[in-house]
């Protein structure tokens, strides 16, 4: 269909402009999305590449400080979007279901979760405190349970609907110390692909994204004794933008994807840790 356009144009003179006609800015319209973690870095740009191509979308933070903050610098963005914030404890199943039925409520439907509120950690193995461990697992893996357990029933009830988790390019090859975040995200990955085949009966996506090195808030503090040899570990020799993973969960959430699930994505400049 799209090379079809790009000829009929060419012929005609008109151009080579088909976003209309593959998406354009409107690839979510009509969608409604739950995006944990939303209110800054990779979390943040997700919902505002929701918001730009037409989803309404209910972002989770940690305080009621940082979403308030998230959502008046969208709003000064651009003040039609619909938007809106809540923060509940993750690690509290009962609270988590609350607020995932306060959306639904509010707009009679939920199409899409990002899971993507987590936490690093780079510890030494001997170096671990006594819960340490529990707690990288309780919210990267735990939290994610409890957000997606609520919704599978909204979206079952609705017909289908996109889980999306963000997992880690460390899931895949590990990494040099802080094993609890690798495991946690080896834990993702396989949650994503375990439901995508029970879900997909009910017409469920479910994938994960693995992002690399990406610029928050945290790399982009770094000296750049510290960033250069990152850069050149990456064949694409440049850090990853919080752009470039919200474009993997736009695509992903997207119709463009409908026939993709049980997927991790790798969005990491070809950087294998």
């Amino acid at each position: 269909m799209v090379y079809n356009i790009l000829l009929e144009r060419e012929l005609s003179g008109t151009g080579s402009d088909v976003s209309d006609e593959i998406g354009g800015t409107d690839m979510l319209k009509g969608k409604v999305a739950v995006v944990t973690g939303g209110t800054r870095g990779i979390g943040y740009a997700i919902v505002k590449k929701y918001l730009e191509n037409g989803a309404k979308v209910v972002l989770f933070g940690s305080r009621a400080e940082t979403v308030e903050k998230a959502l008046s610098s969208l709003k000064a963005e651009n003040a039609e979007w619909e938007v809106a914030g809540d923060y509940p404890d993750l690690s509290d199943a009962g609270a988590v279901k609350a607020a995932i039925e306060k959306v639904k409520d509010k707009f009679g439907k939920i199409d899409i979760l990002v899971n993507n509120a987590g936490i690093s950690d780079s510890t030494k193995i001997e170096n671990y405190a006594e819960g340490q461990f529990e707690k990288v697992m309780k919210l990267n893996v735990n939290a994610i349970f409890n957000a997606i357990q609520p919704t599978v029933a909204i979206m079952r009830e609705q017909g289908g609907g996109c889980i999306l988790n963000t997992s880690s390019m460390v899931s895949i090859s590990g990494q040099p110390g802080g094993v609890a975040y690798p495991t946690s995200k080896f834990a993702v990955n396989g949650m994503t692909l375990s439901l995508a085949r029970e879900l997909g009966p009910s017409n469920i996506r479910v994938n994960a994204v693995a992002p690399g090195i990406t610029k928050t808030d945290m790399v982009a503090a770094l000296p750049d004794q510290m960033i250069q040899p990152m850069i050149a570990g990456i064949p694409l020799r440049r850090i990853g933008e919080p752009e470039d993973i919200a474009n993997a969960f736009l695509f992903l959430a997207s119709d463009m994807a409908s026939y993709v699930t049980g997927e991790v994505l790798s969005v990491d400049g070809a950087m294998r840790a």
